[in-house]
């Protein structure tokens, strides 16, 4: 490569913004990790003491949805993800650590956890996602996450409850700053869904926690 060239690629690069320039320098993207916040981690007394063990499997997902990337919809038909940010895990990932801690603060169960303790749990929760993204909407966009989950008892291999959950918030744009707070959002309700659900297929009143 001659001298000019070079100086001409250099140049080339530090046109362009931030951390564009030092992407392009490093040869990969360079994207922000974001994190969705549980519940809440304070523990909570149900008044039933410890009844169960309950494993979280990790969720299905197809395969644009088995990614860190963060999914945003022009179009029906269409799937782009945002340049410059991710989740910090994949989105099976991600939901399976936030059910794992939201069940976690609740003193009914023995233990909450990816895997049983022993060979098998009392347990477990068995669920696909079918939607973890943002669908523009005009100028903005609408966050929606959906989720199928079935709670199974594994001593007698039986459907103790089936649950469809839906959540959805809204983005005044398409910029990542204003779609985070928006999947947040969306978030909580889907976990508070979730938990109470689950709470109430081994028999407990989530009204009754404190």
């Amino acid at each position: 490569m001659t001298r000019l060239t070079t100086l001409t690629l250099l140049a080339a690069v530090m046109l362009l913004p931030g951390c564009a320039a030092i992407s392009a320098l490093s040869g990969g993207p360079n994207r922000d990790v974001f994190e969705l916040r549980p519940l809440s981690d304070a523990s909570k007394t149900c008044g039933r003491g410890r009844i169960a063990e309950l494993v979280i499997e990790e969720p299905k997902a197809r395969g644009t949805l088995n990614t860190e990337r963060i999914m945003i919809r022009p179009s029906a038909l269409q799937t782009q993800y945002l340049p410059d940010a991710q989740w910090g895990d994949t989105v099976p990932v991600t939901l399976q650590n936030l059910l794992v801690r939201g069940f976690g603060t609740y003193d009914v169960f023995t233990h909450v956890g990816r895997a049983p303790l022993g060979a098998a749990g009392d347990y477990a929760l068995i669920s696909e996602i079918n939607d973890f993204n943002a669908e523009v909407s005009g100028k903005g966009a609408i966050v929606k996450l959906s989720v199928n989950a079935q709670l199974v008892n594994e001593m007698s291999a039986t459907v103790v409850a089936r649950g469809q959950f839906s959540a959805s918030a809204p983005s005044p744009s398409t910029r990542t700053d204003d779609l985070i707070p928006a999947f947040d959002a969306a978030g909580q309700q889907l976990l508070a869904q979730m938990t109470d659900w689950g709470l109430r297929g081994v028999g407990v009143n989530p009204g009754n926690c404190r």
